[in-house]
């Protein structure tokens, strides 16, 4: 639910993400900028503790697109990446792939998702992408004014090429395949091989399009080449090796006149810390300047796009990193730092400040109580962060107070499994005592299947049919007998709630510790009696 200071905080994004940042902008002025983005709730990236936030969409589900990038399109932010929620692994034989999703935004806060860009659960995508290979990541979306037309590229390893290209009508999809695209490079390794990488879409001021591509080949160099009108193929004019080798993930915009790129440095695969270069030229093809880095660390993950935000005469460019997991099992719970690049008079990127984005405050929980709805705890989406931990004699609970007499219908919580647990999540509700701690026999119980609970934490409703009386304390309980891999929750830091206190058990409810630092991420729905 959206309150009227929230709404209020929307508007302020939406005003102030692309001023001050113009290409015209004489002083620098991102502190402001930023200042006002983080004070007013906007592109929060970090905790007041440092740690990573889940971004979550309208559906209350983490949103679960990576290595991709944000596009702007008729005033609609979309964010394109690779889903990991059905448990891809890059390097496991057995896991499947997931596909591309699309998310679209009006203020770069709120996200709706939009689904799978194509289906990728065919035969045919699982040949080409799922574990037994390299994989398929990196969706690309740029538009053709001639055709009409909105344009995929995403980078396979099943063709010699490096990559596939897809066309549709809408920016969300769906795309449809187009014949394979050519390019300058690896003409003549061999099919399937590692041949070329990560890759960036550019369209320039005159409508003509570029390919910034990895060059496998040649250690990790990065190409240019111009792309045919319809931005289906390339052309064969480019430049090559715009970087010296054992780099990846270029990112290609325009500002002023000049032309940058920005690219991982040095390039590894799910780091969760590696460096961001970039170069400058005066055209796309060069001859482009030495390597001048703005991050050693690109705030503890490894540099993705950077989108141009054009807003009448405003331009601001939004610098996105993917916050790998360490190349860990679970991807899907990766997370993002975004934030708008700054230049210098003469041009250069300012180096990127990672802890100006970080909240000033933690996010506090708010009782809410909508009228004419069953909700009775409604707690926002932000300021949530993952913890994995749930297996064997481990078990954790969440106390609340019921807010009106009547029955609870409902309740909602944030999970997600990590690894393969060979055992279901079991959930259930008690009476709490004075310590918030359950008592006596379960009100309800429910053991949630392992394959019903995907691996990017999303938000599950379990109905109940229990009668509470307002004002007395009641507890969840979350545990799991699997002995394999683990399950979720989401929590926020915060001040202690009176009544809403969390408490982390090891044997099954032995070994009690009462944590009121964190509040786990639920919600729940009351019936009024009648």
């Amino acid at each position: 639910m959206q309150t009227i200071f929230q709404a209020i905080i929307v508007f302020i994004l939406t005003l102030f993400i692309v001023q001050n940042l113009s290409a015209g902008t004489k002083n620098n002025r991102k502190g402001d900028l930023l200042n006002r983005v983080s004070a007013h709730g906007g592109i929060v990236n970090f905790n007041s503790n440092g740690k990573q936030l889940t971004r979550f969409d309208s559906a209350a589900a983490a949103i679960d697109a990576h290595d991709g990038e944000i596009a702007l399109f008729d005033g609609v932010y979309y964010l394109y990446g690779t889903s990991y929620d059905c448990g891809y692994e890059w390097g496991n034989k057995t896991s499947s792939f997931c596909g591309f999703k699309c998310y679209s935004s009006q203020d770069l806060v709120n996200w709706v998702d939009r689904g799978f860009l194509f289906d990728a659960k065919i035969k045919l995508w699982q040949t080409r992408c799922n574990g037994s290979t390299y994989g398929c990541y990196r969706p690309h979306v740029i538009y053709n004014q001639a055709s009409k037309k909105y344009v995929l590229w995403i980078n396979v390893y099943d063709n010699q090429v490096g990559y596939r290209v897809f066309t549709s009508n809408l920016p969300e999809g769906p795309f449809v395949e187009v014949a394979n695209p050519t390019l300058a490079a690896n003409t003549d390794a061999p099919v399937a091989g590692l041949n070329n990488g990560d890759h960036d879409t550019f369209v320039d001021d005159d409508g003509s399009a570029y390919l910034a591509y990895t060059d496998w080949r040649t250690q990790g160099t990065i190409l240019i080449e111009k792309l045919s009108a319809d931005y289906l193929t390339g052309t064969g004019k480019c430049v090559k090796s715009v970087t010296p080798g054992n780099t990846e993930a270029p990112a290609m915009f325009k500002r002023n006149g000049v032309y940058y790129l920005l690219y991982s440095d040095p390039n590894c695969g799910y780091c969760s810390g590696t460096g961001t270069s970039y170069r400058r030229a005066s055209n796309p093809l060069g001859p482009w300047s030495e390597g001048m880095s703005i991050s050693a660390n690109s705030c503890g993950g490894q540099p993705s796009f950077v989108s141009v935000i054009k807003r009448g005469s405003d331009v601001a460019y939004l610098y996105g990193s993917d916050l790998w997991n360490n190349g860990a099992r679970n991807e899907a719970l990766a997370n993002y730092f975004w934030a708008p690049l700054s230049f210098a008079a003469d041009g250069s990127i300012n180096p990127v400040d990672c802890k100006e984005t970080m909240s000033a405050t933690n996010h506090p929980i708010k009782k809410t109580y909508p009228k004419n709805t069953d909700a009775d705890y409604i707690i926002s989406n932000e300021g949530f962060t993952t913890l994995c931990d749930l297996r064997d004699s481990i078990q954790r609970t969440q106390s609340f107070v019921a807010g009106r007499s009547g029955t609870l219908t409902k309740i909602a919580l944030a999970t997600f499994k990590s690894g393969y647990p060979d055992a279901s999540l079991n959930i259930s509700v008690y009476h709490a005592n004075k310590f918030h701690l359950p008592e006596g026999d379960p009100l309800s119980s429910f053991a949630i299947p392992a394959d019903s609970i995907g691996w990017a934490p999303k938000t599950i409703s379990i109905s109940q049919n229990i009668r509470v009386l307002g004002g007395k304390a009641y507890v969840i309980v979350l545990n799991s007998s699997s002995s394999k891999g683990c399950y979720g929750i989401e929590y926020t830091e915060s001040n202690a709630s009176n009544g809403y206190i969390s408490t982390l058990s090891t044997e099954k409810g032995k070994s009690v510790v009462t944590d009121k630092s964190k509040k786990l991420m639920f919600r729940t729905f009351i019936e009024n009696l009648r």
